[in-house]
């Protein structure tokens, strides 16, 4: 008796892609080349902050590309909006400029990606890729000046800010304040995938946050000492 062929894997939904900026040229070029990527569905436009949110909430998008600046609302008035209301849905900020002032307001609003317009296409893709798959991701060339900034600055009370974390959980947050996702964090740190899920909820839970991305701008902004670590 031959054993039965099994059926083919089910091929895993395209992201599905909202993408956001007031310039039809930039919203034409984006569209075309996140497109045709596999994996990929561009599923609508906005040309506005507040057309993003309206667009956001009724379409559920995997991930919002949007600019940063623009009018009726800025990129970054609207990615705090979606965050809140659409937790699940990850945001990339582009912008033509490395802004470290930009880059903390967008990791305050909630962004999971942060890419300059001049970047590659490659690099674009790989950045919702990334975001796609709960990663997070800054464009390296403002990662060194933000950490710059940092250790400029005074530092803040890190004991009160991390207090309630364990020593793992604070190792924990930095990977994924260097946007590792689960799996990446588990092979880094030899740990099971479902340990380090165990981990990332319990530092949320702690630090009474909502998503990835915000822990990683609680971690950038309270200056978690293990950031060094992974930096070195």
């Amino acid at each position: 008796m031959t054993n039965p062929i099994p059926d083919p894997p089910t091929p895993a939904p395209d992201v599905r892609i909202l993408i956001a900026d007031d310039h039809e040229v930039v919203r034409i070029g984006l569209a075309s080349l996140l497109d045709r990527q596999p994996g990929f569905s561009v599923v609508g436009e906005a040309r506005s902050g507040e057309e993003a949110v309206r667009v956001a909430r009724r379409l559920r998008p995997d991930v919002v590309v949007m600019d940063i600046r623009m009018p009726n609302g800025s990129g970054i008035d609207a990615c705090r909006t979606i965050t809140a209301e659409l937790p699940e849905t990850p945001v990339v900020m582009l912008t033509s400029y490395a802004d470290s002032d930009a880059l903390f307001s967008a990791i305050d609003a909630g962004a999971s990606g942060y890419v300059l317009k001049r970047v590659g296409s490659t690099e674009l893709v790989d950045a919702v890729r990334t975001v796609a798959a709960g990663g997070s991701l800054l464009d390296p060339t403002v990662t060194r000046s933000v950490l710059d900034r940092i250790r400029s600055t005074s530092r803040l009370e890190e004991a009160g800010a991390f207090a309630d974390l364990t020593e793992q959980e604070r190792r924990v947050l930095a990977h994924v304040a260097d946007g590792a996702s689960n799996r990446d964090i588990a092979a880094r740190m030899g740990l099971a995938e479902k340990t380090v899920r165990n981990y990332v909820s319990n530092v949320l839970a702690k630090l009474a946050l909502d998503s990835r991305a915000q822990a990683a701008g609680y971690a950038i902004r309270n200056r978690l000492p293990e950031l060094d670590e992974i930096d070195a």
